[in-house]
């Protein structure tokens, strides 16, 4: 009863089981969904498919957590998503050989570069100016878009560079170029905030700021690193969505891609008050939203309600995480416990 108890207090319990029972529908409905071939040395399958369309998600949620565990939000990464691929679209675009990788490499470079900018900003409007970051980031969320547009000139921008198309549709060893990217960027990020002293800083930060500036952490330039960050990733899957769509759409890329990254973190069970977070919860939040999407084409609903299904399974897993949860739970466990002990006696 005691492992029982460890296993179900767990906070990466709940999503894992709601993936699990996602994967067993998937399973009922489509008895080959488990199968992976390997066409023309790539590796081709319906988990490969969901591990290929949720890396964009999975990347942004990483920074998203990062972001989240400071106390703070992102709402821009979606229009910063634009702004990367409309920015890497108009330099190929404007190039005269856009086929070759130096010309790409320095549009990626760019967009990096912009998207940096963009994150310094957000930092800055939430450590130096002092403003909420839901509504710092509202700024650049309502007007990244136009910002795109602007790039783009109001036009979709469609990119045919083989160089650039990689990012969408390459592999490595077999594996999608896009999957590696977010396999990488988990890793980095495990690295830089559990190897070293970084994540107890920003740990620290989301619990109580003003202690932790009294303590000699440089909480400006830590909330000014996050939002880069989180930036960083969001371009990085910018440039992934833009290659994979063979064009830079300012209006549609990356829509709504920020309430996915969110409710990732929420189910993957990082506080929205800040303080601790889970980079693996974090994971495995990205993958029940993206096997979710999977789950409603598989079984044949309307994907026009997709989003109520994410509402529904999003409220589902925090009622199980919830602490009245556990004390429910905990209270059925005594009761069953001392019943067990009467009948024996």
């Amino acid at each position: 009863m005691t492992l029982l108890k460890r296993i179900t207090s767990s906070t990466l319990f709940w999503p894992l089981a709601m993936l699990v029972a996602l994967l067993v529908v998937d399973v009922i409905a489509f008895p080959g969904f488990f199968t992976i071939q390997i066409r023309e040395g790539a590796l081709y399958g319906s988990v490969i498919d969901i591990l290929r369309n949720g890396s964009p998600t999975l990347m942004i949620a990483i920074g998203m957590t990062l972001v989240i565990a400071t106390q703070g939000i992102d709402l821009s990464v979606g229009s910063v998503c634009a702004i990367a691929g409309a920015v890497a679209a108009a330099i190929i675009l404007g190039s005269p050989n856009p086929d070759s990788v130096g010309t790409t490499i320095v549009a990626i470079v760019t967009a990096i570069a912009v998207s940096c900018v963009l994150g310094v900003w957000n930092g800055a409007l939430v450590a130096v100016i002092g403003i909420q970051p839901i509504v710092a980031t509202l700024i650049l969320m309502t007007a990244g878009r136009g910002i795109a547009m602007l790039i783009t000139k109001g036009q979709i921008i469609t990119v045919s560079s083989e160089s650039f198309g990689f990012l969408g549709s390459g592999v490595i060893f077999g594996v999608p170029f896009a999957v590696v990217a977010a396999a990488v960027t988990v890793a980095f990020a495990g690295l830089l905030t559990r190897r070293t002293a970084l994540g107890l800083f920003i740990e620290s930060t989301g619990i109580n700021p003003r202690a932790s500036r009294m303590a000699g952490i440089r909480a400006r330039g830590l909330l000014i690193l996050v939002y880069v960050f989180s930036a960083l990733c969001a371009c990085v899957a910018g440039l992934i969505l833009t290659s994979s769509q063979t064009a830079a759409d300012a209006n549609n890329t990356g829509l709504f891609i920020e309430l996915d990254a969110i409710l990732a973190v929420v189910i993957g069970g990082t506080s929205l008050m800040g303080g601790r977070y889970s980079l693996w919860g974090t994971v495995v939040g990205a993958l029940v939203i993206q096997t979710l999407v999977t789950t409603v084409y598989t079984v044949g609903i309307p994907p026009i309600v997709t989003m109520v299904f994410k509402a529904a399974v999003v409220a589902a897993v925090c009622l199980l995480q919830s602490p009245k949860t556990a004390e429910y739970l905990n209270a059925w466990r005594r009761r069953r416990a001392l019943s067990t002990e009467v009948a024996s006696s």
